[in-house]
């Protein structure tokens, strides 16, 4: 796969975990495949994955499971 950013071959594509939104509001997706580019040091999502993002923020109700999560601060 060549890199969208730089043009050089050898990117890897990793799961990432990412959250929308806070307090009662929040939701947190897992597995997101990101691109990343051990040449130019770059990771981001392609289109298609930016479009499910957003499909399962709109229908988050029918694609989330409900768990409890901990939440620490940073201080």
């Amino acid at each position: 796969m060549i890199c969208d950013i730089c043009g050089h071959e050898g990117v890897r594509i990793r799961k990432v975990t990412e959250t929308c939104g806070k307090g009662k509001d929040l939701l947190v997706i897992e597995n997101i495949p990101m691109v990343s580019c051990p040449n130019c040091g770059e990771s981001y999502f392609s289109a298609d994955t930016l479009h499910e993002i957003e499909r399962i923020k709109l229908h988050r109700h029918s694609f989330a499971a409900r768990r409890p999560v901990e939440v620490a601060n940073f201080a």
